[in-house]
């Protein structure tokens, strides 16, 4: 996709999404970051929240491939981390070329910085702020990433938000259909649908979340919708842990 398609497509998608919060100042600000970087809004390299662009770990990988990257190390700083406290330190290497000398970056994560949702995965979430900060020096992003964002940030967002969507199917109780129930709340928070659906199915304890059984996909249907509210950020987060899948049936 060239430049000019990207960027057209990059606005067209940010505008369904943030139609409330797009100004003329982040829309330019879209198309600087577009032209330089190809990054893609719809792919998921690129998130608004509060009024600020923010880079994922996707986005940034993507681009690491696209400029042939060569490497990236990435080791724990034993001296800076102490794992009965959850508390870990790493220090990430990208290689932009073989000759390259290196961009180093450092990430630490913690109960107390990281959001509740990822607790107990505090190691890989160190490593991911230590890898993005590498690859944000190599490429030169000054935006910075959505994986770096602290718990309290998170917890200061207010509830997005949604548009009104027409009724949906209902079972012969009256109520929503379950696929229906996830669909809608992906489409109200504006979720990457694949990501949800692998989330989904871990929850369930299932490899397919077509294994669930319905109690099961309901309670994961309420977990979901109260983190959307109430820590959004920390729900981008741990969807953007997951690759792209094809999609399949929920439930």
């Amino acid at each position: 996709m060239g430049r000019n398609t990207l960027g057209v497509a990059n606005l067209r998608v940010a505008k369904s999404l943030w139609a409330d919060q797009l100004t003329r100042h982040l829309r330019s600000l879209l198309n600087t970051i577009t032209k330089e970087f190809r990054l893609s809004v719809a792919r998921g390299d690129l998130l608004l929240l509060d009024s600020h662009w923010y880079v994922t770990h996707t986005g940034l990988l993507n681009l690491a491939r696209r400029r042939r990257c060569v490497g990236i190390q990435v080791q724990p700083i034993i001296e800076f981390s102490d794992p009965p406290s959850s508390r870990w330190a790493f220090k990430a290497t990208v290689y932009k070329s073989r000759k390259c000398r290196g961009f180093v970056g450092f990430g630490d994560a913690e109960p107390t910085n990281v959001s509740s949702l990822v607790h107990g995965a505090e190691m890989r979430v160190a490593e991911t702020r230590a890898v993005n900060r590498a690859l944000r020096k190599a490429y030169g992003i000054g935006i910075c990433s959505v994986e770096e964002i602290g718990s309290q940030r998170a917890r200061s967002q207010p509830e997005p938000n949604v548009r009104k969507l027409p009724p949906q199917p209902v079972n012969r109780n009256g109520e929503p259909k379950l696929r229906d129930q996830l669909c809608l709340l992906i489409r109200q928070h504006r979720l990457d649908a694949s990501r949800v659906k692998q989330y989904a199915a871990e929850f369930c304890g299932r490899s397919d979340l077509r294994d669930a059984n319905r109690e099961q996909i309901q309670s994961f249907i309420t977990h979901l919708a109260e983190l959307a509210v109430k820590d959004r950020e920390g729900l981008l987060c741990k969807l953007n842990s997951y690759g792209h899948k094809p999609e399949a049936g929920a439930a």
